[in-house]
């Protein structure tokens, strides 16, 4: 999972996961997609995300052609979901003993008096 966050950690890559998303590309096509990136440094990009298992290349004669692979995002997003998973049974469980403790007593805010306002604390007069 290191990998694959430190593959998406760089915005041009993600931007290169966008363009390969839908269908295959070649790296010309991609570098001519981004635009003010260096073919080499296009070709360094997708590297590293081939080695990271988020894109796949095959060759058509002297091409390679590159498509994003969504298996290859599986490991980041089972722990982000197991971390969701955990935030929110918590959450469901402050819940319900909220409820527990409140369970036919509900509190209102008494309502303001009219024509006063509610002096904040700098505002104060000390009593003499």
């Amino acid at each position: 999972m290191d990998t694959v966050l430190h593959a998406l950690g760089a915005p041009r890559r993600r931007d290169i996961l966008r363009i390969v998303r839908c269908r295959e590309r070649s790296a010309g096509d991609i570098h001519r997609a981004l635009g003010d990136v260096t073919f080499g440094a296009v070709s360094q990009h997708l590297g590293v995300l081939e080695r990271a298992g988020l894109v796949t290349a095959r060759r058509d004669g002297r091409r390679r052609l590159y498509q994003a692979r969504p298996a290859g995002l599986e490991p980041l997003r089972g722990w982000l979901e197991s971390m969701w998973d955990e935030a929110l049974a918590s959450l469901k469980a402050l819940a319900e003993a909220e409820e527990a403790r409140g369970k036919g007593r509900r509190r209102r805010a008494p309502a303001p008096r009219a024509g006063r306002r509610r002096r904040e604390p700098h505002e104060r007069r000390e009593k003499r």
